[in-house]
């Protein structure tokens, strides 16, 4: 075994024996009886979801002024994420380790806005006063206890995760733009170098921040496995009201500096795994999933990988070349392609426009015992989630952007902080 799988395995261990620790204190903490009382003191605060957010900060920074100044001008994002994290802790509370690991990723995320272990205690005390306040006469001593304790729960772990991930590296990193580089309307593709050693796995996202919008940060993920010279570089799209992505495609150029937060998310290759791999990505979601496939090749995996992508137009198949050059070099590798207006080449054919993309992927199976990757806008993952789901990939094997909800029945997986117009 080699050194750095060794060093990698003994962090997958603490992290285990940690998630562990905190998981006996969860199981110890929380009640079935509680878990049924959280879930019902939700669905009486439910009708008032959209005000939630408001009263919450309201509450806290009338509270804790100092806490303003942690938070972007403008919220409307950040209340967003708010709802998306609370009503997941909620799905999650009878689901120890998954709680974990996703409260885990959220502690060492929340580092990059200075978030420190005091903020902890002044956050639930202004959540529990505003669920209070929605819950009206429903908000019991047995309901405000049963949220004391799970609140207590996802604390403890953000912050344990949060002083861990302080030891080892920094909140975040400088990362200069090297090369910048437009790719029809609105597309861009953009490579930054980090000041410091900046570590993630293919198939992971990271938060970025830009000096045109301070305290704001949006998800993108690398469209490559990490590289030896340091750089990393994203495909970014200007979506309609997105600041960010607008900035990064219109606005940026070589020299200007971004800000990152460290790489999160579990949509990567397990390599212990032997199965097969079934990836489906459209759009800018191939981006990760070349990523990931990049990084099986470094790892020297030697998994069958069948890749199917669509976009609207061939013009769109940005970054596919490479995984095509990759297929020839990887027998591995299977590439099949399709487009919305026209017909793609695919290896020594043609196939038919991406309406027959899910069709073709029905027909390619059966996907039983593979591994599904799937990343790209969200009506097209949720269709192909429910042909994989059909073709027999058991719902724990389902891996996918964590910006979008699959309409499918599928295990609670740890997704990300949350998302919004990037």
């Amino acid at each position: 075994m080699n050194s750095s799988r060794r060093e990698e395995l003994v962090k997958e261990l603490d992290e285990e024996s940690r998630t562990m620790r905190v998981r006996a204190n969860t199981d110890a903490v929380l009640s079935a009886h509680e878990i049924a009382l959280i879930r019902a003191s939700v669905d009486v605060v439910a009708p008032h979801v959209a005000a939630l957010p408001e009263h919450f900060y309201g509450v806290l920074f009338s509270r804790y002024p100092s806490a303003r100044g942690l938070f972007p001008p403008e919220m409307d994002v950040q209340h967003d994420r708010l709802v998306r994290a609370l009503l997941l802790i909620v799905d999650l509370v009878d689901d120890p380790r998954n709680l974990v690991r996703f409260c885990a990723d959220l502690g060492r995320d929340h580092r990059k806005f200075g978030t420190e272990s005091a903020h902890y205690a002044a956050v639930g005390e202004c959540l529990l006063a505003t669920l209070a306040h929605f819950a009206g006469p429903a908000w019991t001593e047995d309901v405000a206890t049963a949220w004391a304790r799970a609140y207590a729960a996802v604390a403890q772990a953000m912050d344990h995760a949060a002083t861990a991930d302080a030891a080892e590296r920094p909140a975040v990193w400088n990362a200069e733009i090297v090369h910048h580089r437009s790719y029809g309307p609105g597309l861009a593709e953009i490579t930054v170098r980090t000041d410091q050693p900046y570590a993630y796995r293919g198939g992971q996202f990271v938060s970025m921040e830009t000096p045109w919008w301070p305290k704001v940060w949006r998800y993108f993920s690398p469209a490559g496995a990490p590289r030896g010279d340091g750089t990393i570089t994203f495909h970014v799209r200007a979506v309609p009201g997105g600041r960010i992505s607008t900035a990064l495609v219109h606005q940026a150029s070589v020299g200007d500096v971004v800000r990152l937060g460290p790489a999160l998310g579990d949509m990567v290759l397990d390599p212990r795994s032997t199965r097969g791999v079934v990836c489906v990505a459209g759009g800018t979601g191939l981006a990760p999933i070349r990523a990931l496939i990049e990084q099986a090749a470094l790892d020297g995996v030697q998994r069958r990988i069948d890749l199917f992508v669509g976009a609207r137009t061939a013009a769109e198949f940005h970054g596919l070349d490479d995984l095509r050059r990759l297929s020839r070099q990887h027998r591995w590798l299977d590439i099949r392609a399709a487009v919305s207006d026209d017909v793609a080449p695919v290896g020594g054919g043609r196939m038919p426009g991406g309406s027959q993309l899910l069709r073709v992927l029905a027909e390619s199976g059966p996907w039983q015992d593979c591994d599904a990757y799937l990343s790209g806008p969200g009506p097209m993952m949720i269709a192909a989630g429910r042909v994989l789901g059909r073709g027999g990939v058991p719902l724990e094997r389902f891996h996918h952007d964590p910006f979008v909800q699959l309409d499918i029945p599928s295990p609670r997986a740890v997704v990300g902080p949350g998302a919004g117009p990037r």
